[in-house]
């Protein structure tokens, strides 16, 4: 028994699936997942596995990795499956967070903090929220940790230079094939540089294998962008400029808009946000070295974002790899001496940190029936099990406060964030509801009634074409500005809510119909949320 409480690997397997795999299809998906699922999608039922489409239209824009990956399980689970789509996801989240488990224990720290570490990473919002979530930037980082802890062992350990060098160079050739060279730059370039500050680079006789890194990982990322430019040389170009045109004028915010990056992390703010702070830490941790190598690794990480005109939240992935190293240190420190200290300042930001926790604790379950009382018919056991267990959590997250037992108060806060995901989130599907949703799934009930064949009149949805399970042609010729009308005598038309569709000179000699909706939003019309993105209306359209 002694043996299994000690077995840290495997409780970090278990709560990392608790965090990952629970509900993992009903979260809806966004419009990344469904580019993402639609092109894996069309890979396995066209064929277009080097040339990849979306739409039956060249998608060049991001390298095909993770789609090909996602595209295998669309294969082995039915592209029907939300969850077997995500699947790919979690399998690359579990191989961030044990690559990160081992990274700790090369910086030399003991078994419990290289645990707890794992526990900060995989518990931290964006970490799982990107984990169940098909996204390419799970994937490009995951495989630069695995790059980074062979590229350590080269720089540490005179044995097996050659593996060590190959392995990373593969890693690093993954990464890239998932998202180009981002990760070179916000999670393996500041890696670099920390690593240079506090360890320094003793490079006698690795000058050739850090070369063979760079060639393997610049021959295997670049393989498939040179493969489609030597094919299909006209549209990548037209891609390629298309993509560079946004660098300097998309999404483009100040230098300071990833400030507040701690955030990001959810439950650990606060903690994330003290363990910044050198003064303070330095003379507390238990190891000086790999404390001032993770803080510089973390704040490298968000200034050369920062220079990035193009900012977005989820850019700060990488940053919180790091971060989650970071934090242990401070987390360590409290559980091996919150009985021992006497500021009452120092006492007291820990007892609002966590302690707020607790009150949130008895938050939750509270606001969740007050919000969907009346329609909790069906989710009783969920909230049973999310009121006791939240309740529990939060009486045992005060008692050892008091107690200043804080280690329990660690093993609480985890335990929190695993009641909300397996008992919680089954409620997105009460609090998240549209009273006139419809699928586009449901218009081709009436296209195999009439016989007709469905266009989109001028751009597509991804989440709507992912919906409908099929490509769907589209009328408007872009450099004509012209709409090439189908030579059928009647055909289905989804048209925007914006777009008066009448008044088109083009359909003078056409009768249209309107039959249904499309409105896959999860959400009220009234809300300011709603989306007219997702919206259509669906035309039968008849020569006259």
């Amino acid at each position: 028994m002694s043996k299994l409480i000690h077995n840290y690997t495997f409780w970090l397997f278990i709560v990392a699936c608790l965090m990952l795999f629970p509900h993992l299809d009903v979260i809806e998906i966004n419009i990344m997942e469904a580019r993402n699922f639609i092109t894996a999608r069309e890979m396995a039922t066209n064929n277009h596995w080097i040339l990849t489409t979306i739409n039956d239209l060249p998608r060049y824009e991001k390298p095909p990795l993770p789609t090909w990956l996602t595209a295998v399980s669309g294969i082995i689970f039915g592209f029907d499956s939300i969850y077997g789509m995500r699947f790919p996801v979690v399998l690359i989240t579990l191989l961030l967070v044990f690559g990160v488990y081992k990274l700790s224990e090369k910086l030399g720290l003991s078994k419990q903090q290289n645990f707890h570490n794992g526990l900060i990473l995989i518990t931290s919002f964006y970490i799982y929220f990107a984990g169940r979530d098909n996204q390419w930037d799970m994937y490009t980082h995951s495989f630069m940790v695995v790059c980074i802890l062979f590229l350590w062992d080269l720089l540490n350990e005179p044995k097996k230079p050659l593996f060590n060098a190959v392995m990373a160079g593969l890693f690093f050739g993954f990464s890239f094939l998932c998202k180009g060279p981002i990760s070179v730059y916000a999670l393996l370039l500041p890696f670099l540089i920390a690593y240079g500050f506090t360890y320094k680079f003793q490079l006698k006789n690795k000058k050739m294998y850090l070369l063979l890194i760079l060639l393997l990982g610049i021959i295997i990322g670049l393989s498939w962008p040179l493969y489609v430019k030597w094919v299909d040389p006209i549209t990548y170009l037209k891609v390629t400029k298309l993509e560079s045109g946004r660098w300097g004028n998309y999404n483009t915010r100040p230098f300071y808009y990833y400030w507040s990056f701690f955030t990001q992390s959810g439950i650990w703010t606060v903690p994330a946000l003290i363990a910044l702070i050198y003064p303070y830490l330095k003379n507390k941790v238990c190891n000086l070295k790999a404390y001032q190598f993770t803080l510089i690794w973390t704040l490298a990480a968000v200034v050369l974002l920062s220079i990035v005109p193009e900012k977005k939240s989820r850019y700060l992935l990488p940053v919180l790899i790091p971060m989650a190293l970071n934090t242990g240190f401070y987390i360590e420190y409290l559980i091996s001496n919150f009985k021992n200290i006497t500021l009452k300042k120092e006492k007291g930001i820990v007892y609002f940190a966590f302690g707020l926790i607790g009150i949130v604790c008895i938050a939750i379950p509270v606001g969740i029936f007050i919000k969907v009382k009346n329609e909790i018919v069906g989710f009783e056991f969920w909230l049973i099990g999310l009121t006791l267990s939240l309740l529990t959590i939060g009486y045992v997250i005060f008692t050892n406060l008091r107690n200043k037992k804080f280690i329990k108060v660690f093993y609480a806060i985890i335990a929190v964030q695993v009641a909300v995901v397996v008992f919680g989130i089954p409620f997105t599907k009460l609090i998240l509801k549209n009273p006139d949703y419809a699928s586009a799934k449901a218009i081709r009930k009436t296209e195999k009634s009439l016989g007709v064949r469905t266009y989109e009149i001028n751009s597509f949805t991804p989440e709507i074409i992912w919906d409908y399970g099929f490509s769907m042609p589209i009328l408007l010729n872009k450099e004509t500005n012209k709409l090439n009308l189908p030579l059928e005598n009647k055909f289905g038309l989804l048209v925007s809510e914006t777009d008066s569709i009448v008044s088109k000179k083009e359909f003078k000699n056409y009768s249209l119909r309107k039959v249904s909706y499309i409105d896959m939003n999860h959400i009220p019309k009234e809300s300011k949320k709603h989306n007219d993105r997702l919206t259509r209306i669906y035309y039968i359209v008849t020569k006259k």
